[in-house]
């Protein structure tokens, strides 16, 4: 069983297109196609592929994954001339790279063109990577003034056309998309501020400013709802852990149905799940940018994205615990033979990550170690989970499965069949290394908008997966359990160990009376 040793993987390491005019910014067209981190982007769109791209942007029926996957293999525009400084650049219809400027001036709506959805997520997501959303917003502000010349005393409301409209529906889709952003009361006053100037311009768009205003509030009280929740959760698991008070009762008592477990883990998985902002991934890559206005609310902000793989390292040790936490072998049996069964039920739900926490569990050193106890398990079943999850090939066999549940999630008749749960820890690594292996900037000195759309499609999936409603019946105390069950520290699992299966080389030997003497044993 040695190797099975090893710690719980913890470390954070990865359109539709609308029928409109384009702002007044610059275009330029590269030559030739050239390979890119898309592939070559050379594929011709049949007619009836760019009738379909050209729909108008209406109320959206498909999601954001779906629209990029229509959109192909980057944001398409369309092939105007504009001015050449300020250039946005096309390469084959698609956006390649472009100046900040440009890029927001692409962002503003005008009278007659509105931009893409799929643009707008790209843009607004890693635009962080080189201005803060508070600094962002009051560009796209200063633009609509100084374009639509909303200073003016008397303002032609027949001149700004649907502007008014644009630029409330461009406020909806931030503060949809990325509503974490608006805590900051800097980005709250500008919009105050904006919408204000557009009600006294179009009175009749009052009672939409209010709806979207009400959303974002709405998000944002869940948001410190769950994050206060977390807070005392934590604390008490803190009390909890500090006095050391021996459980009277395990998981099986508490859940004796493998199936109901992995469900309650699903709940857990699904609520923590949809409060991580997808900014919170571009955000985690951010370089911090010191000058003299940098404050609090300028720091990076991942709290849930961080929170989320502790949940993963606390379901591990949880594992582990229960296990360590029976001195008599056929129960110890009978634990391992259950956390098998949930993860395999984890499997079927499409619940990775809790599959893999359950894995790494079992994989810790103090329960690898119990080579007595592995003798009676089913140790078969064991290791079709550990093929599912094996590291080799980049992780190829969850890769595989991934795609399975991603395709049985699309095509979904059942809300059942619609989680998708990724391993965390390692679709965060996949960004980690995207980002990494991706310039932020073209070698002219241009913001490489080809990683922007590449983290906004990876992305796009995630935000599929967290919207995602649980299915089954929930049983608060079930989860209440998981969640609050005070873990053992490395140092008393590893002695629970040893108090189970004496230890018996002499590294072992040496090992347990080291731990014995920092305990004070």
């Amino acid at each position: 069983m040695a190797s099975r040793a090893g710690k719980a993987f913890s470390t954070l390491s990865s359109a539709l297109k609308s029928s409109r005019s384009q702002p007044a910014i610059g275009l330029k067209h590269l030559p030739k196609p050239r390979p890119t981190i898309f592939g070559t982007v050379t594929q011709d769109r049949t007619s009836e592929d760019k009738k379909k791209l050209r729909q108008s942007v209406g109320p959206q029926k498909l999601s954001l994954s779906q629209m990029f996957d229509m959109a192909g293999s980057g944001y398409v525009g369309q092939n105007d001339r504009f001015s050449k400084d300020q250039a946005l650049i096309f390469q084959n219809g698609n956006l390649y790279s472009g100046s900040l400027e440009s890029l927001i001036q692409h962002l503003v709506p005008t009278a007659d063109y509105y931009p893409d959805r799929t643009y707008i997520f790209a843009f607004l997501l890693s635009s962080r990577l080189f201005i803060d959303p508070h600094q962002l917003l009051a560009e796209v502000c200063q633009l609509c003034i100084f374009q639509q010349n909303l200073t003016h005393d008397r303002i032609s409301r027949d001149a700004l056309g649907k502007f008014g409209p644009h630029i409330v529906r461009l406020i909806s889709e931030w503060t949809e998309l990325f509503p974490y952003d608006f805590r900051d009361e800097r980005m709250m006053k500008q919009v105050r501020d904006l919408t204000q100037r557009i009600i006294s311009i179009y009175p009749e768009l009052r009672k939409d400013i209010s709806a979207v205003m009400h959303a974002l509030l709405t998000r944002i009280s869940q948001l410190d709802t769950y994050e206060n929740s977390l807070a005392k959760l934590n604390a008490e698991l803190l009390k909890r852990s500090q006095t050391q008070v021996v459980p009277t009762t395990d998981i099986m008592e508490v859940c004796p149905s493998p199936v109901d477990l992995a469900q309650q883990l699903t709940h857990i998985e699904l609520e923590r799940l949809s409060m991580i902002g997808p900014e919170e991934f571009v955000q985690a890559f951010c370089k911090e940018r010191i000058d003299t206005e940098t404050s609090y609310q300028d720091l990076k902000m991942t709290h849930n994205l961080e929170a989320y793989v502790q949940w993963f390292n606390h379901l591990s040790y949880v594992v582990a615990s229960e296990v360590c936490s029976h001195l008599k072998k056929k129960n110890r049996v009978k634990m391992l033979e259950y956390f098998i069964d949930v993860a395999k039920e984890c499997i079927n739900i499409g619940n990775f990550n809790s599959l893999m926490a359950i894995i790494a569990g079992m994989n810790m050193n103090p329960v690898a170690r119990l080579k007595k106890t592995w003798a009676k398990v089913n140790i078969a079943k064991f290791e079709i989970l550990e093929h599912q999850m094996d590291p080799s090939n980049n992780f190829g066999s969850y890769r595989s499965c991934l795609k399975a549940a991603m395709w049985r999630s699309q095509c979904a008749s059942d809300d059942r069949e619609r989680i998708v749960i990724p391993f965390f820890s390692l679709f965060v690594k996949d960004l980690y290394f995207l980002n990494e292996g991706c310039n932020n900037r073209q070698s002219d000195g241009n913001i490489n908008f080809e990683k922007c759309w590449l983290l906004a499609k990876q992305i796009s999936d995630f935000i599929a997966w967290q919207q995602v409603e649980c299915p089954y019946e929930k049983k608060s105390r079930v989860i209440s359990y998981v969640q609050s069950l005070p873990v053992f520290s490395e140092t008393t699992l590893s002695l629970a160990s040893y108090e189970c299966e004496q230890p018996e080389s002499t590294y072992d030997r040496e090992r347990h009376k080291q731990l014995k003497a920092q305990a004070g044993l």
